[in-house]
């Protein structure tokens, strides 16, 4: 009973945050100044109604939300326009649809171009994350039990250093080694390729994302490991580990029953919300090796100001953080009875 109370007091919580999110993500791209139909007026050949047919083709010939846009100096606080022919309302009316509406610039349906990036990311970011998950659990756990030892330091410093240094400009370095052994640098698949049979297909594509893979591994291998390090470092202080060791048990027999349950604590957290993240990709690793991902369709929706992309885009990717808290919070309370009485 007290596991059912817990469960539905943190799916309330998901809801409700749910709910905020959906109401933010429509007003966040709308305050940033200019107007994404503006740019087809650079366009010499652009008269007033073809322009105000594209307004009108974008939804932007509609009011943001009336109540606010439409305020008449001689009638402060009424609402001039109905609620529900507002920008807002078709927004929140096509969500209920699963309608994310179109790419104001492909005309593509928004879902539709999420869902092909979202694979091309999953096929990139996935591998790199369970990879990095678990050479990050081991060199921590090896640190750890190596404590103040050549050992922990040698792995500390160079952890650290994968961990701090820029994405961007260690993708660029990335990109400079992939060429000395000619390794494709670009793209998903060779462009104009055909291919015989599916092993073809696997082998470009496997080809392709090898560099980014390696990158995006290098990067964020180095959280896994410093915090498994210091999460076991807490771990193996505590006094039930000394009377594992005077019971004469072996480092591995004290690390398997007594020591990683509890040190793999904090690192449920932080790879639930990594592998959250994997929703985004990671915007600079696939902008940097042009891959054809989520995250490298965020960094072109902003220079475009591509309301309706970008919009379901973060949606996605929010959604996704929350789900990833949801599911993190009912392992802790698996793995840590005690934290559903919190």
């Amino acid at each position: 009973m007290k596991r059912l109370q817990y469960f539905l007091r943190k799916l309330q919580w998901a809801v409700l945050t749910i709910i905020f999110v959906i109401i933010f993500n429509f007003f966040l791209f709308r305050v940033l100044p200019g107007d994404p139909s503006r740019a087809q007026l650079k366009d010499p050949r652009m008269t007033a109604e073809n322009y105000a047919a594209i307004r009108v083709r974008m939804g932007l010939d509609k009011p943001v939300i009336n109540c606010i846009e439409a305020l008449h100096p001689l009638k402060i606080g009424t609402c001039l326009v109905n609620p529900l022919d507002t920008q807002f309302f078709i927004y929140i009316k096509n969500l209920i649809t699963l309608d994310l509406g179109n790419s104001f610039y492909s005309q593509k349906p928004v879902i539709q171009i999420i869902g092909q990036r979202l694979i091309n990311t999953v096929i990139l970011i996935l591998p790199s994350q369970i990879i990095a998950i678990l050479l990050g659990v081991f060199f921590g756990v090896i640190a750890a039990w190596k404590s103040h030892t050549v050992i922990d330091i040698s792995t500390l410093i160079v952890m650290l250093v994968t961990w701090s240094v820029p994405t961007f400009w260690f993708g660029i370095i990335m990109l400079i080694i992939g060429s000395k052994f000619g390794m494709p640098l670009g793209g998903m698949v060779t462009a104009g390729m055909e291919y015989n049979n599916i092993w073809e297909n696997i082998l470009d594509v496997g080809k392709h994302i090898f560099i980014p893979c390696l990158t995006f591994t290098i990067i964020v291998i180095g959280e896994y490991t410093i915090i498994m390090r210091s999460s076991l470092l807490d771990v193996l202080s505590e006094d039930y580990i000394l009377t594992a060791k005077a019971k004469g048990l072996n480092a591995l027999q004290i690390l398997k029953d007594h020591a990683l349950k509890n040190g793999m604590l904090p690192m449920v957290t932080i790879i639930a919300l990594n592998l959250s993240f994997i929703v985004a990709g990671a915007i600079q690793v696939e902008t940097v090796f042009s891959y054809p991902g989520i995250g490298l369709a965020i960094f072109e929706a902003v220079s475009k100001r591509d309301y309706p992309l970008l919009q379901g885009a973060f949606l996605v990717l929010a959604v996704s953080v929350i789900l990833a808290n949801l599911l993190a919070d009912l392992l802790y309370s698996y793995l840590d009875p005690r934290v559903e009485a919190v």
